[in-house]
C-alpha cells in the first residue's frame, strides 16, 4: 500500500492486488502506455492523461508530475513509512546536515550555492541531469556550504561526494 499526497492535499491510498489497482479502497479501472523514457499515456474511466514525471528526489520520496501540462508535486509513503509515522517514528534523514552524494550517475546542470551560503533544509543544491530527467538535489539539514567539489556541466558517477556540508 502506497499513500500519496499531491500538492499537500489530502492523502491518497493506492493499493495494487493481484494486478488490480484500488483506490482509497475502490477498484480502478485504468490502462498506461510508455510513450517514452519517463512518459505515460493513460485511460482512466474514458479520460486521456499523458503523464510526464518530471524529476525524482528518492531520499525524500517526492516526485514532480505534469499530467495534460498541469505540474503537481507528489509525497509516496510506503507501507513501512506510514507504519514508522503511526508509531511517532521518522524514516525522514536526520536532521544535521551532512554531505551532499549523487544518488544515481549523471550530468550537473546547474549548482545552485556556493561556499560559504548558509543553506536551510529542503533548499535547492544543485540539479542533476540523470536519465533525461532534471532532478533537484536538496540540503538534509540546515548548515554551511563547505565545499564544493564538482563544476558546472561535469559528470559524477554514483555515490561521488558532490557538496560538502557542515
Amino acid at each position: 500500500m502506497y499513500q500519496v499526497n499531491i500538492n499537500s492535499n489530502s492523502p491518497l491510498q493506492i493499493e495494487f492486488k493481484n494486478k488490480e489497482a484500488y483506490l482509497n479502497g475502490e477498484k480502478i479501472a485504468w490502462d498506461a502506455v510508455s510513450t517514452g523514457n519517463s512518459s505515460f499515456h493513460v485511460l482512466q474511466n474514458n479520460k486521456s492523461y499523458n503523464v510526464e514525471i518530471v524529476a525524482v528526489n528518492a531520499e525524500e520520496k517526492t516526485l514532480q508530475i505534469r499530467i495534460n501540462n498541469n505540474l503537481y508535486q507528489a509525497q509516496v509513503k510506503n507501507s513501512m513509512d506510514i507504519l514508522l509515522s503511526q508509531m511517532g517514528m521518522s524514516s525522514a534523514v536526520s536532521q544535521k546536515a551532512n554531505d551532499l552524494k549523487a544518488p544515481m550517475p549523471g550530468l550537473v546542470l546547474k549548482i545552485n550555492v556556493a561556499e560559504g551560503d548558509v543553506v536551510k533544509k529542503g533548499e535547492s543544491l544543485l540539479i542533476l541531469e540523470a536519465m533525461k530527467m532534471e532532478n533537484v538535489l536538496k540540503a538534509a539539514g540546515d548548515g554551511v556550504v563547505k565545499a564544493i567539489k564538482i563544476k558546472e556541466k561535469s559528470t559524477v558517477e554514483k555515490g561521488q561526494l558532490l557538496i560538502q556540508i557542515q
